[in-house]
């Protein structure tokens, strides 16, 4: 039994949780924690605070204790940035101390920053020595606008596994769907509730559920891809060269 504990505590995968903006890494674990406890059970999740302390008043000031943070700051159009590169240093640094880590969680500025870390370490401009992220879950996030930041975050439809919470009241419901079209073949999980981590439904759970159970299943079997890719190769190349022969029997595949 001791064994095969150790084993499970070896395989267990690391989340890195980002938190809103002007909260903080405990906030944003409590706002989780109104998921079913069974959905994260397999990862060791990570609620580290922003690199900022707050520059202005907190929206959850006096429902949640101090101190709140910010990841960077920006202007009144989310056009313009400041402390951006040194807030992407931080937490890069974080990943790489703290890590490997297999994927990412935000929320609002959270999940904004862990948008363009996934689209800059695709494109070998961060993160370069550790390993792809396989997962992102998303909610209320946005792209960034300033153009020299797109030409490299949202240049190619970012390949990571996504899930995205997006609110009908949410005042980012449209830049979280925008921010969703740059993933290939993300899952969109919409909600009735408006800016905050919503309590899941029945429904809402068991598509949350089932998305980590592939991911949790895809990489038991990491290694087996090109095998498999090989095999697939093969018999498409049998097949191509039965139809010139003219040929018309089964083919077996072990």
């Amino acid at each position: 039994m001791e064994m095969s504990s150790k084993r499970d505590d070896k395989k267990r995968l690391k989340i890195l949780c980002l938190h809103g903006f002007r909260t903080n890494g405990s906030f944003l674990r409590k706002q989780i924690s109104k998921w079913d406890p069974s959905i994260f059970a397999h990862f060791d999740m990570e609620f580290p605070d922003g690199i900022f302390p707050a520059g202005g008043k907190s929206e959850i000031e006096g429902y949640f204790p101090p101190p709140y943070f910010e990841w960077f700051q920006f202007n009144e159009d989310f056009t313009e940035y400041k402390n951006l590169e040194e807030c992407i240093d931080y937490v890069c640094n974080y990943i790489t101390t703290n890590g490997p880590f297999h994927g990412l969680l935000g929320f609002s500025q959270g999940a904004v920053l862990s948008a363009l870390l996934l689209g800059y370490q695709a494109q070998g401009k961060v993160l370069k020595e550790h390993p792809p992220m396989k997962m992102f879950v998303s909610i209320s996030g946005t792209k960034f606008k300033d153009e020299s930041i797109c030409e490299v975050a949202y240049k190619h439809k970012i390949k990571v596994k996504s899930v995205h919470f997006i609110g009908e009241k949410d005042w980012l419901k449209l830049p979280s769907q925008q921010l969703a079209s740059v993933f290939h073949e993300p899952l969109i999980i919409r909600h009735p509730q408006g800016h905050t981590v919503p309590r899941l439904d029945e429904s809402a759970t068991k598509e949350l559920k089932c998305w980590v159970d592939a991911i949790l299943s895809s990489r038991d079997h990491d290694g087996d891809g090109e095998v498999k890719e090989n095999v697939i190769d093969k018999v498409d190349e049998r097949i191509e060269n039965q139809i010139l022969k003219g040929e018309n029997k089964c083919i077996d595949v072990v």
